[in-house]
């Protein structure tokens, strides 16, 4: 698998309307993508089967003649290599229903035709982003530590984004899949950063996220006096059979009950699938407790 991060982002696109792909590409290309086409799902199955590590992203229509765009995400679930990477999916169908299928076969961002340029460069931005994050985890992940080994009990004291990174692909390392840990814990830190310490609510990150300002605000707020000395504790605990993390933010806390599902309502903003990714994917049990700023996530050992 390639694990290299490329500069310029390379997607997918598969539709069977010419028209479509040509207004994608406009607009994807424009922002600074690579693109590739497909017009049918047969043939986005042997560019994916063939090459599929060399995507950052599929935008995948739902409805095609032949093989649709769900057997097409259901192929891509099953394989060892393709089930990682984010899918876009295309529909004219907005129903919960309709998200719920896509939500259970493996896609977890969304755009509904006609979409707007914006709507469209914010979702692909962070699915692009997801993909990214995971090989850059992946790559950190990768080398054993030795010394970790020894490691029953520490804690952690960070306030940044790079920070969280950093710490996630250290203590992954204890785990023994090593790249899901590391994505879903670097999340719950990201959450306690943006969400806890620098009071950043759900609608505005949305906002954010979809003008490209969320990290600049982000490194703005962190200077600020009021959030400066604030920091995230992760903590971890290894006993026999299992390693126990904990994420301890000083935040006011939040509604942690609406983000443990994957709600249909979200799911064509760009934000906002986080904690269900990781309770889903990076953990065998996700706990908040109290007001929200305490979350316990565990993961076997053996």
């Amino acid at each position: 698998m390639t694990t290299t991060l490329r500069p310029q982002p390379v997607l997918l696109l598969v539709d069977d309307e010419p028209f479509n792909l040509e207004i994608l590409a406009e607009h994807l290309v424009d922002a600074g993508y690579q693109i590739e086409t497909a017009e049918d799902g047969e043939a986005a199955w042997a560019r994916l089967s063939a090459a599929g590590d060399r995507y950052d992203a599929v935008l995948l229509d739902r409805m095609m003649p032949g093989l649709n765009g769900m057997e097409v995400l259901r192929r891509m679930q099953a394989h060892p290599v393709l089930s990682s990477l984010p899918v876009v999916l295309q529909t004219a169908i907005g129903s919960a229903e309709a998200v719920r299928e896509g939500m259970e076969a493996g896609a977890y961002y969304y755009l509904t035709k006609p979409f707007e340029r914006e709507m469209l460069l914010a979702i692909v931005s962070a699915a692009v982003a997801q993909k990214r994050a995971r090989q850059a985890l992946a790559l950190a992940a990768a080398h054993p530590l030795d010394g970790l080994g020894f490691v029953e009990e520490a804690v952690f004291k960070l306030r940044t984004l790079d920070d969280a990174q950093r710490v996630a692909a250290l203590i992954a390392r204890m785990a023994p899949q090593p790249e899901r840990v590391a994505m879903g814990l670097a999340e719950l830190i990201v959450n306690g950063i943006e969400h806890g310490n620098l009071n950043m609510g759900y609608e505005e990150k949305r906002d954010l996220m979809q003008s490209g300002r969320w990290r600049d605000e982000i490194e703005a707020r962190l200077d600020r006096p009021e959030f400066r000395d604030k920091q995230v504790s992760v903590s971890i605990k290894r006993d026999a059979g299992s390693l126990t993390l904990e994420v301890i933010d000083q935040g006011e806390g939040f509604d942690w009950g609406r983000y443990l599902d994957f709600d249909p309502e979200r799911a064509f903003d760009p934000n906002g699938r986080g904690i269900s990714m990781a309770r889903a994917m990076s953990f065998d049990s996700l706990e908040y407790r109290g007001r929200g700023n305490i979350v316990v996530a565990r993961v076997k050992l053996n």
